[in-house]
């Protein structure tokens, strides 16, 4: 059996008696240090002001911030109640959130005021007018019927929304019988967290994950880490993407680590985190870490408490691997590999794994997972050095794709087994390696891109008769998004027009880096569109040679 049949907030309520001083979260750029029960109160508190909002169990509860302190609060005072968390990317623009606000049958939205460039109160505003003049909790929304309130984290007063502060004086007025009752009715199995992937039939499916899926999940990639209470984690990756949320958060609960989050990315700040709070762990994807190695300041910093951590999103260059067991003194650095659906870990490597599996293998299967490689022409089981589809069994498959049947369908078959979309092999020694895609994915910097989605929106341009879209090599990301547009018939569509309807409405990292207009496409005889051809032609028209393909 799996290691824990508790719920999160059980599990965090142990936790605190356990545990109660010691260190559960620290800001150290902001001097804020949550112990174990601190933490556990603060959500008791939350949880008791979303209560008395009309907040409940099965209610959808959106999350759109960076990694601030009351995400987490958020993400635990939701599951206490029954709600479902469900994380929205800090990249998305206005296209995509009213897609997912909708989507999701969202009853309330949680945001801060802004990311980067992006506003995302006036972005709100402008999908929900009737914010400005609506009582709160009382909202009426044409557009999206289902969302009742509007929260903002922070203490600063926004029309029509209600702020973190008002929700944690509205929980220390109530007593705790409303909580006590709706925690008796929960269970592991119940959903606690929705986050959304794209598909390749378009937009993105909301991936329903449980109290089990990511608890247990969590636990066991702790485990490969060999993490406990001594333990402190580093953590600049976003909280909104499994790798954040379960990688980290559910890790570090599990075995009692102190989680050391970063609000955004920054490799000065990462390696500032490290050396102050003497880090025993790190996390993120390659180009992080390439990041922090080439930051002019790094040989002024103490990284020498550091052991572990994960590096996953792409596969990482052997030289950096070595830069990082020796330079950053992470001699057990692991890696891992997986998908949403499967909550999200399905192999890791191990903390006294040889380099060559580090980086020419995505590790072994975790405990009470079951792994197999399918010829997806046969459907026989593959051998070791055979290639083929992997598909994962167990605990951790998700519960299904939110209001698609039908897609859930196609990734779960009737047995169990969740199919991943790529292609992989596997050693004798029960080590897998990711040699290819099957589903039709772009990885960029570690952000997976599903062409249809992008195909889907260029679409809305009406100049546009068809569109395809492709992965096209780039040094630094891996791969960059590139657009075939075939005109409508009479219209004077540029480059800059494409890119320019782009900016604001999808997020920066799907925009298409190069667009190329053509008469047709290569097809298929039957009529199929070859993007491999596509994909050709981009690099010759671009001079990529083959020195480009190996670099991505």
């Amino acid at each position: 059996m799996p290691y824990t049949e508790l719920t999160l907030g059980e599990f965090l309520e142990k936790q605190a008696r356990r545990l109660p001083n010691h260190e559960f979260i620290v800001y150290p750029d902001r001097d804020l240090r949550w112990s174990f029960a601190d933490f556990n109160a603060r959500v008791d508190s939350l949880a008791r002001g979303l209560l008395a909002i009309g907040l409940g169990k099965g209610d959808h509860v959106g999350i759109w911030a960076r990694n601030v302190p009351d995400w987490l609060t958020f993400m635990f005072a939701t599951a206490r109640i029954g709600a479902v968390l469900v994380t929205i990317n800090t990249l998305y623009r206005s296209f995509e959130m009213e897609y997912v606000l909708c989507q999701a049958d969202m009853k309330a939205l949680v945001l801060i005021d802004s990311f980067r460039d992006h506003d995302y109160l006036e972005t709100v505003y402008g999908m929900i007018p009737e914010l400005r003049s609506c009582q709160r909790g009382h909202l009426k929304s044409e557009r999206f019927p289902k969302l009742k309130s509007v929260i903002y984290i922070g203490q600063e007063k926004h029309r029509g929304m209600y702020n973190t502060r008002e929700l944690l004086v509205l929980g220390n007025q109530a007593d705790n019988r409303q909580l006590d009752a709706v925690k008796a009715t929960l269970t592991p199995h119940d959903v606690v967290n929705m986050q959304y992937t794209s598909g390749t039939t378009g937009f993105p499916k909301g991936v329903m994950l449980s109290h089990y899926n990511i608890l247990n999940n969590g636990y066991f990639i702790g485990e490969r880490q060999k993490l406990s209470e001594q333990d402190r984690l580093c953590l600049p990756v976003p909280l909104f993407h499994c790798f954040g949320c379960v990688l980290g958060v559910m890790a570090a609960l599990s075995h009692g680590t102190t989680l050391v989050p970063l609000e955004i990315f920054d490799p000065l700040m990462v390696l500032a985190a490290i050396q102050k709070e003497k880090c025993t762990a790190v996390y993120g994807v390659p180009t992080m870490f390439i990041a922090e190695l080439d930051h002019p300041m790094f040989d002024l910093f103490d990284l020498s408490s550091l052991r572990t951590g994960i590096m996953a999103g792409s596969p990482c260059p052997k030289e950096t691997m070595k830069q990082v067991m020796e330079r950053m003194h992470c001699r057990e650095i692991t890696i891992a590999y997986g998908l949403t659906e499967a909550s999200p870990v399905i192999t890791q490597t191990r903390t006294d794994d040889s380099i060559e599996y580090r980086v020419g293998s995505v590790g072994a299967t975790l405990p009470q997972i079951e792994v197999k490689v399918v010829d997806p022409e046969t459907g026989e089981t593959c051998g070791p050095g055979q290639k083929g589809e992997l598909c994962c069994r167990g605990y951790n498959v998700m519960k299904g794709y939110y209001k698609m049947p039908e897609q859930t369908a196609a990734a779960i078959d009737a047995e169990g087994w969740l199919l991943s979309g790529d292609q992989a092999e596997f050693d004798e020694n029960g080590y897998y390696r990711i040699t290819g895609r099957i589903k039709d994915m772009i990885i960029r910097g570690g952000e997976n891109i599903y062409p249809r989605e992008i195909e889907e929106f260029l679409y809305t341009l009406g100049s546009v008769l068809d569109a395809q879209v492709v992965g096209i090599p780039d040094h630094k990301y891996g791969e960059v998004v590139g657009a075939f547009i075939i005109r409508k018939e009479g219209a004077d569509l540029t480059e800059e027009d494409v890119q320019d309807f782009a900016r604001g409405r999808i997020a920066a990292y799907k925009k298409p880096r190069h667009v190329f207009f053509v008469d047709s496409f290569p097809l298929t005889a039957s009529g199929k569109v070859q993007k491999y051809k596509l994909r050709e032609m981009a690099m010759e028209r671009l001079g990529l040679g083959e020195e480009s393909t190996e670099a991505s």
